[in-house]
């Protein structure tokens, strides 16, 4: 006796796919230390320098978001 072959059966495959991103670019700011005059003092360096360290952070947040947002 001859064994039938089995019946076909559908099988449901899930294959992740990449799709791009669709983010707004994000820009990049005019940091304090970028526009700071040459021969500044000390002073206006060390201003310049607190406030590039708090724009950097605040531009380094939004990247991170955009990048977030596209896993």
């Amino acid at each position: 006796q001859v064994a039938e072959p089995p019946e076909p059966q559908v099988v449901r495959v899930e294959v992740p796919v990449q799709i791009p991103c669709r983010t707004e670019r994000v820009q990049r700011p005019v940091f304090a230390v970028d526009v700071l005059p040459i021969g500044a003092s000390i002073a206006e360096q060390m201003r310049a320098l607190r406030a590039d360290r708090l724009q950097r952070k605040g531009y380094e947040l939004r990247l991170e978001a955009t990048v977030e947002a596209c896993r």
